[in-house]
């Protein structure tokens, strides 16, 4: 089942409605005046990892002592403990909650970076819808560009590369599965996908490569040069290159029968 945007947030506010209707209920031991002191209660839980406690404790706070000084850390670590244990939709809907109430909070660069990763935990396989992986590195881009010094770039770097990897792959297999059935337009049509949207990613040469094949096979030789051209250009070392000479021997082929 295809899990949209929309749905998910739909799920979570049902979800923190019954916990506001079971607060009075609650099994928390915070039985302190203090939102500090109880900030601190639940903060140790979460140090020690015991998060189904902590988000127990930091709910029960958070409707407890709402609008206080450790409002913002109480969001934050709520959202953390969420993503501590795994339930990355929760997660992804409290750092965007964190997000949209305390842009001054000194923890907002690693909300909005956790905020991405919770979105990059649901990216799935390559061969499934990827509306997650597109939210991750729209979050991930927006994170750097907010904030390039920030001690999470480097990571944020490397988890972009490997979607945008995900995403061209995505294209070269749906075009190899046309390939397979001899649909060659339509599988030129996503080679090209490929080197036009992820020409930075691992597969834009080979996207190039089996576009020309794709142009042979469909009897556009014109085409196929033009793309095998390119492939020279912007590809020079490349170990496809002795499958690109071949395309180009069959494309000469073509031309001396003439």
């Amino acid at each position: 089942m295809k899990i949209t945007l929309t749905a998910a947030r739909f799920i979570v506010v049902l979800f923190l409605l019954q916990l506001v209707i079971g607060c009075g209920s609650s099994k928390t031991d915070i039985n302190t005046d203090d939102p500090q002191k109880a900030f601190d209660i639940a903060k140790r839980k979460y140090d020690k990892r015991d998060y189904v406690d902590a988000i127990e404790d930091f709910s029960y706070i958070k409707i407890r002592f709402p609008g206080t000084d450790v409002s913002d850390k109480v969001q934050f670590y709520l959202a953390n403990s969420y993503f501590g244990q795994k339930e990355y939709l929760l997660s992804a809907y409290e750092f965007d909650s964190f997000l949209k109430n305390y842009p001054l909070s000194p923890l907002y660069p690693e909300g909005k970076y956790m905020l991405a990763n919770s979105y990059y935990e649901l990216s799935p396989k390559y061969s499934l819808d990827q509306q997650f992986t597109n939210e991750a590195l729209n979050e991930f881009l927006s994170y750097i560009e907010s904030f390039p010094q920030d001690k999470n770039v480097a990571d944020a770097e490397k988890k972009i590369k490997e979607m945008r990897n995900k995403l061209a792959y995505k294209n070269y297999w749906t075009a190899e599965l046309y390939m397979k059935t001899d649909n060659y337009k339509a599988a030129s049509l996503y080679f090209q996908a490929v080197y036009d949207e992820y020409i930075d990613s691992e597969w834009a040469d080979d996207a190039m490569v089996g576009q020309a094949d794709a142009y042979i096979n469909g009897r556009k030789y014109e085409d196929a040069k033009k793309v095998l051209e390119k492939f020279y250009k912007l590809f020079p070392k490349s170990n496809l290159k002795s499958k690109a000479d071949r395309l180009n021997s069959r494309i000469k082929e073509y031309q001396t029968s003439k």
